[in-house]
């Protein structure tokens, strides 16, 4: 990871985390108040029903995926953009192999030092 300055983060060549379930991520770049993070789907991996106190936007760059958010389902595929608000549950599952990169404002401190529950299955080393 290099950092820019004192304040701001920015990664290069990071690895990418396999988190189990067929999804891993790659984290792009944050600092305290914003995160981007890269998630690869295999068809059929599924991120369970899960909320947090985070803002989420997600980017479909690849593939299609079902959304069930507050309830409501939908149909999102490359190009898409979708949003959570905070404390909204949330659930996906990937319809095609796919891409998507979620941007989480502030940072999430847990995917960051591990003690976040996988949304995904377990994690792989």
């Amino acid at each position: 990871m290099k950092r820019y300055s004192e304040k701001y983060i920015l990664t290069e060549e990071m690895k990418w985390e396999n988190l189990g379930g067929g999804v891993s991520r790659k984290f792009l770049g944050y600092d305290n108040q914003i995160m981007m993070v890269q998630v690869k789907f295999e068809k059929g991996a599924e991120g369970a029903p899960h909320k947090h106190f985070h803002t989420q936007t997600t980017y479909v760059a690849a593939g299609k995926f079902e959304f069930i958010i507050d309830g409501v389902k939908q149909i999102v595929s490359a190009g898409d953009g979708v949003y959570m608000e905070p404390n909204l549950l949330h659930s996906a599952v990937c319809l095609e192999e796919g891409m998507l990169i979620d941007v989480f404002a502030p940072v999430r401190e847990d995917f960051l030092d591990g003690s976040g529950v996988s949304y995904f299955g377990d994690k792989e080393a």
